[in-house]
Formats: structure tokens, C-alpha cells, sequence
């Protein structure tokens, strides 16, 4: 008989004729028994099933207590030839512990297992390109490079190695099975969800391509929390750099070669002629723009993944690029109004309009619908250019870290997630910089009757001989600024939301 890698004594306590190879695959997965052996014996009765797994979880209960800790795991485990480390060893505890005791009893254990191999059966389908029932290093290379994830097919062979202990370099399902089992890692999965990108981050720009998200968190529903605590992460980090993105617009709209706006200046100004709340001029449709811009963004996506018609789970890096821009293209036409007002509430003097609707009647009534949809084309053309460079340099500087530095685990820690995002978000919004001002620009100009229509193109040779390349980049200090100050909040924010909503944290 082939040798599994798991214990003998492990894989006895799988099946009940004890081959190595009695799983779940014959069965369709329904759990860590009930099929059919190698010896030919029927399908495994729940009852026996039972006995199995009361079996296994008495091997591991070592100071027979009726529950599971950290210390039973460790020598029960390592009495089964299976060693894991203690950080191994809290994320199984931690991920049956239903009861938040420390420790697992019976039930949690069960359930845990069964829980477990439902996701390792989704990922062992999704590497097995062939559907030969293995896996081989080509098939590890091609699924990781699908997600972006470049390995060499020896550095393939040393994870297949640490697996396959027959001397085939394949895995069936059974030794995949076996040795993920009691083991929290899951190698593959893990590179998708710790890098998750731009459900995190919010810098003011929502142009970011859109996260995946597993087959489990759409069954479970996790998505729509994820996407409400990165809603609420964003509100909460636009309204602490609300001042500093006030600042931005208005050395966007008014700075000069003869109009040398600074920073302080800039701040003196807009206090000494409203106020401090006036610094939180434009704040409010700012904030009210996040929900229907990111769900009607999030189902653009999805519909766009469908018409591209890919069968995997996860979309190749081009594959994401094109469905994020459209999708992101889809969401700015939808909510482009509210970016006009957001832009002209900011720029507002004090007594000047209302409030927001006063704003919205004023421009439709002095300038037209048309006005609401000035600065449009610059605006759809930087989604591009962002997306892109964003999503490029993210993916680099993952490629990076992952081949550098991952040794055990795909998490690459809080800070490497925060520094890779902001500057990931940074390169993307310098690349589209230009456009975003022209925009501003485009959207703060009153139509005055008789006047000439300012185009995009007018616009840039203006600057450009007016004031240089550089005043393109009028505001670009401020925007800066605000970076790391929105990412770490918005990191913040979205964790604690993440933990009051249930979302699982990894």
C-alpha cells in the first residue's frame, strides 16, 4: 500500500479498515470519514464515524480532562508523529473554539475537523488543473501565477516535498488531506486573504481594483461585512484627513506662480474666513459617496467576472485589472454628480449655499444637467493609469516579500500590509495626479453664459504654459500628507468594525 504522510494511527482513525486512503474523495467530501476503504468495505456508518473520531480525540486528550488545550495538541499530536508549532497549535484552538474557553471539547473538535476539510477539499479542486485527483509542482506554479504569485518549479517541488513522502512528487487528496488536517495552513488560501488589498486601504480615491472573495465568505455572507467595515473604515478616515483634503482642492483650483499657496497659508486662510469647521467643507457628500459607490462598484465586478466567463475562483492579474477599471468606470458614472458637489462644497464661501441640496439646485439651475458631469473624461481616463500602477506595484512588492521572506506562513505582519498598500496607493495616485487636477479644475468652473467651454485639452496647455509641468502637480503636498495619517485609520477602524460585525481575523 502507498504510505500516507500522517501517522499510521491518524490515518487508522480516519477510516475503519484502516487504510491511509479512505477519504472523502470517493464520497464527494462530506467529512473526515464516511467512505469507502481501500479494503472495499461500505460506506462508514455514523456511529462509526463516531467511534473514530471519540477515538482520535482521546489519543490527543492527553491529561484526560475531556477537552483539548494547547499542551494535549503538542504531545498528542507529536505521540502521532504529527509536530506542529505553537502558533500552529492557538490557530486550531482558536479556530474550533466556539465557546471561547481556551480549549476544545469533543464537539468543537468535530466540528473543527469537518469545518477544516471543507476548505482543504475547495483549495485541493482549485490547484488540481488537470481534475486527475493530484497535484502536481506545474499544476502549484500555474495557480500561483494565475494569482500573481511567481515561483520557480523547484521552489513547487520543495512544497510538494513536504507532503509527498512516496517518492512520487504528486499528491493525491488523501495526502493533502492528512497532512493539512490538523494543520492550519492553508498554503494557497492564505496568499489571497492576509493580502487583501483594497477592502483596507482608503485614501480618498476610490479607484482601487476591487478584492476577491473566497467561495466561503459569499456562502457565509462574510463579503457584505467586509465591504461595511471598509465602508465605515473610510468614513471614519476621510473625516480625521478632511482638512488636509480640503487643502488639496483648493491648491488644486486657486495656487499659482502668483498665487504661491502654502500649507500653513492654506490653513490660516480657510480658518480665517469660516472657521475651523470649515475645514470639513465638502466632508459630508464625501462620506455619503462611499456606500453606493462601493457596492454598486462590488456588483459591477462580479457581473463583469461572469460575462468575462472564467471558471476559477480567482481572477489571473489582467483578468482583475479589466473587470476593477470597468467596474470602477461603472461605479464613477453611477455616483459622478456627488463628485461635482463634493468639489464645489469644498471650494464654497461662508453663506454661499445652504447646505447640500441648496448647492445641487443652484448648479442645475444656473448651469444645466451638463454641469454635473463636468471634468468626466479626465476623470475616467485616471482610473486606468491608478488601477494599473496600483494594482502592479502591490502585486511586485507581495512577489517580493513572498519569495524573500515567507518561510512558514504567508502572513506578512500589520506593518508590511500597511507599508505595500500606501505605497502601492501612493505610485497610483502620483501616475494619475495631472488628470485629477485638470478634473478638480473642470468641476470647479461656474459656466458663465457666453463664455468659452473649457475642454481637457485646453485645460492642460494652459498650465502647461502658463505655469510648467510642475502645475500639474499643484496640491500634491497635502495629498501626500494625508496618506499614511488615512491608512492607518482606516487599518484601524476596519479591524475593530471587522471584529464587532463577526468577520473572522486572520
Amino acid at each position: 500500500a502507498r504510505r500516507s504522510l500522517a501517522s499510521p494511527v491518524v490515518s487508522g482513525v480516519l477510516c475503519p479498515c484502516g487504510s491511509p486512503h479512505g477519504s472523502a474523495a470517493e464520497s464527494g467530501g462530506g467529512g473526515t470519514g464516511g467512505s469507502v476503504g481501500s479494503c472495499g468495505r461500505s460506506l462508514c456508518e455514523a456511529s462509526e464515524q463516531d467511534r473514530r473520531l471519540r477515538a482520535l480525540f482521546q489519543k490527543l486528550d492527553v491529561n484526560r480532562d475531556g477537552a483539548l488545550c494547547i499542551h494535549d495538541l503538542a504531545v498528542g499530536l507529536g505521540r502521532l508523529g504529527l509536530h506542529r508549532t505553537e502558533l500552529d497549535l492557538r490557530k486550531i484552538v482558536k479556530a474550533g473554539d466556539k465557546d471561547l474557553d481556551g480549549q476544545l471539547d469533543f464537539e468543537e473538535f468535530v466540528h473543527y475537523l469537518q469545518d477544516h476539510e471543507k476548505k482543504l477539499r475547495l483549495v485541493f479542486k482549485s490547484l488540481d488543473k488537470k481534475n486527475d485527483g493530484r497535484i502536481d509542482a506545474q499544476e502549484i506554479v500555474q495557480s500561483l501565477r494565475d494569482l500573481g504569485v511567481k515561483i520557480s518549479e523547484q521552489q513547487a517541488e520543495k512544497i510538494l516535498k513536504s507532503m509527498d513522502k512516496n517518492g512520487t512528487m504528486t499528491i493525491d487528496w488523501n495526502e493533502w488531506r492528512d497532512y493539512h488536517l490538523l494543520h492550519p495552513v492553508e498554503n494557497i488560501p492564505e496568499i489571497i486573504l492576509y493580502w487583501k488589498h483594497s477592502t483596507i486601504f482608503d485614501v480618498g480615491e476610490n479607484l482601487t481594483v476591487p478584492d476577491e472573495f473566497t467561495v466561503e465568505e459569499r456562502q457565509t455572507g462574510m463579503w457584505w461585512r467586509h465591504l461595511v467595515a471598509g465602508g465605515g473604515a473610510g468614513a471614519v478616515s476621510r473625516t480625521c484627513t478632511a482638512p488636509l483634503d480640503r487643502l488639496k482642492v483648493l491648491m488644486q483650483v486657486h495656487a499659482s506662480r502668483s498665487n504661491n499657496m502654502c500649507i500653513i497659508g492654506g490653513f490660516t486662510q480657510m480658518i480665517r474666513e469660516g472657521g475651523p469647521r470649515s475645514l470639513w467643507r465638502g466632508n459630508g457628500i464625501n462620506v455619503l459617496k462611499i456606500a453606493p459607490e462601493s457596492a454598486i462598484k462590488f456588483m459591477a465586478y462580479e457581473q463583469i467576472k461572469r460575462f468575462i466567463g472564467t471558471d476559477q475562483e480567482m481572477l489571473r492579474i489582467h483578468e482583475r485589472l479589466l473587470a476593477g477599471s470597468l467596474a470602477g468606470a461603472i461605479a464613477q458614472s453611477s455616483i459622478y454628480p456627488m463628485e461635482v458637489l463634493k468639489t464645489r462644497m469644498a471650494l464654497r464661501k461662508t453663506g454661499q449655499y445652504s447646505g447640500m441640496l441648496d448647492c445641487a439646485k443652484n448648479i442645475l439651475a444656473k448651469e444645466g444637467m451638463a454641469a454635473f458631469y463636468k471634468g468626466y473624461i479626465p476623470n475616467m481616463l485616471g482610473i486606468i493609469p491608478y488601477a494599473g500602477i496600483d494594482l502592479a506595484v502591490y502585486e511586485t512588492l507581495k512577489n517580493t516579500w513572498l519569495q524573500r521572506y515567507a518561510v512558514n506562513s504567508a502572513d506578512p505582519g500589520v506593518f508590511v500590509l500597511l507599508a505595500c498598500g500606501t505605497i502601492s496607493s501612493t505610485c497610483g495616485q502620483l501616475a494619475s495626479y495631472p488628470l485629477a487636477l485638470v478634473r478638480t479644475r473642470m468641476q470647479a468652473q461656474a459656466s458663465v453664459e457666453g463664455a468659452p467651454e473649457v475642454t481637457m485639452r485646453g485645460l492642460f496647455k494652459h498650465i502647461l504654459k502658463t505655469e510648467g509641468a510642475f502645475g500639474l502637480y499643484r496640491g500634491l503636498a497635502p495629498n501626500f500628507m494625508k496618506v499614511i495619517p488615512a491608512v492607518s485609520i482606516s487599518y484601524v477602524v476596519y479591524e475593530n468594525l471587522k471584529m464587532t460585525l463577526g468577520v473572522d481575523s486572520r
